[in-house]
């Protein structure tokens, strides 16, 4: 696991019981890794095509956040907290939670506010927040003691509208999971657990009419008779699919939780495949790389070829100062699977790491294909940068680099870099165009925060 590219944070409550208007907060990571990202792909396929959606422009992005949720934000793009992958008990929960969000990216649900959260502009988060607790249990004064008189109306119309919003969703979600021929029990499942985050929140009310969505018990009882119907009802989870899931659940426990949780969970008397991921990247992570190589080893004895197991040994031995260690194995993994960009990336950086000028080729051929494959790799700019400097090309360089900041975010540091690069390469070429692009994406953005910064003083 990786942490590549950060997103402006969207503020998510309660695990979908009371969804504020959303407002942007501290940048929050995105966690990017291949075999995550090839099983989210495979496991939503049917979904999205039921949904009459082209796989090919739906994503489903991991968010570093321990809370249970999902949401959408507009676009195709479906994010997933870690805390729900590691929550789920199987495979098809988390389908269950997928074919939801699907249903709000069909319905065209941004924010699951959209124009009727826009009518609520007055309304601070804070009274959002307390307005929406204090109806939710019955306190009409409560409520009013936290939102000016005037502005119940517009909070009323935000909150029936995403009611809406994800009714709309629980039916579109339960027609993608019968037209997949998927189960759905995960879903079920999945609103059971929500149902006892209720309870344990104390926002628990008898109806749902000041709720941002229905109660968990109303839409386990509107859900159970459609899914009890479906001929799905009872088809287990494909067996390879749902291995595959406790894989990567298992990793991301262990990249993500202490040494002492992911030992609790998977002690060392558990000689599974889950358990030896989970303990590799907790022993990575704490630094133990020979027993990280033992648990990397260990998986490599069950399956030799697998990409991901030699991603996996590739990057310990990278990452614990063994480059020249490292290539040979992400060598092997890259020819076990050509279609993953990101162990291209990590092949290409234990290249150049060697710091033998032989291998600069070949790290740059690598770099090229997998920003080739996949253009949303900061880190791969950032080593193919390096590439072009040592060539002793700036202004490609500098393009990199430009491309690097773009996908960060960091709109000042791109514009500089985008120039720079503009002043080193021919007018018109393909790469003066992309520099151009960015440089005047980036202008856009420095003087929208130069205009925030004034009126901010």
């Amino acid at each position: 696991m990786r942490r590549v590219i950060p997103l402006s944070r969207w503020l998510m409550l309660f695990l979908g019981l009371v969804f504020a208007a959303a407002q942007p907060a501290a940048a929050q990571e995105v966690l990017r890794d291949s075999e995550t990202e090839k099983l989210f792909a495979d496991m939503s396929k049917p979904l999205i095509e039921a949904a009459q959606l082209d796989p090919k422009n739906v994503k489903i992005v991991l968010i570093n956040d321990p809370e249970i949720n999902a949401f959408v934000a507009g676009g195709q793009v479906v994010y997933i907290h870690t805390g729900l992958l590691t929550s789920a008990d199987n495979a098809n929960q988390v389908q269950g939670v997928i074919a939801h969000e699907l249903g709000h990216v069909a319905g065209g649900h941004a924010i699951r506010g959209g124009e009727a959260a826009k009518q609520a502009t007055g309304i601070t988060i804070l009274s959002l927040i307390l307005g929406g607790l204090a109806m939710a249990a019955g306190s009409g004064d409560a409520a009013m003691g936290a939102m000016a008189i005037g502005q119940q109306a517009a909070m009323g119309s935000y909150l029936a509208f995403t009611r809406s919003q994800e009714t709309s969703a629980d039916l579109a979600g339960a027609s993608y999971l019968a037209k997949a021929g998927i189960s759905g029990k995960g879903s079920l499942d999945f609103f059971k657990k929500l149902q006892n985050q209720e309870y344990r929140l104390a926002v628990y009310a008898t109806d749902s009419y000041n709720r941002t969505h229905p109660l968990s018990s109303e839409r386990i009882s509107t859900l159970t008779g459609l899914y009890q119907k479906d001929p799905a009802w009872s088809r287990p989870t494909d067996p390879a699919l749902e291995a595959r899931f406790q894989r990567v659940r298992a990793k991301l426990i262990g990249y993500i939780s202490d040494k002492t949780a992911v030992l609790r969970t998977y002690p060392t008397t558990d000689q599974s495949v889950p358990a030896h991921y989970a303990r590799a990247y907790a022993y990575h992570r704490m630094g133990d790389r020979e027993k990280a190589l033992a648990e990397a080893d260990a998986l490599l004895a069950t399956a030799p070829r697998d990409p991901f197991y030699l991603e996996l040994k590739g990057q310990i031995l990278l990452e614990s100062g063994r480059p020249a260690e490292a290539v040979p194995v992400l060598r092997q993994s890259v020819a076990v699977a050509p279609d993953q960009p990101m162990i291209q990336a990590m092949l290409g950086h234990a290249l150049l790491s060697t710091e033998k000028p032989e291998n600069l080729t070949e790290a740059e051929k690598v770099l090229k294909a997998s920003i080739g494959r996949d253009n949303e790799q900061p880190f791969a700019w950032y080593q193919l940068g390096m590439i072009y400097d040592r060539k002793g090309d700036p202004a490609r360089a500098a393009l990199a680099t430009a491309e690097r900041y773009n996908l960060e975010g960091n709109a000042k540091l791109a514009l500089v870099s985008a120039k720079s690069a503009m002043q080193g390469i021919p007018q018109g070429s393909p790469d003066y165009i992309r520099a151009q692009d960015i440089a005047m994406v980036s202008q856009v953005e420095v003087d929208k925060d130069k205009k925030k910064g004034k009126r901010e003083q």
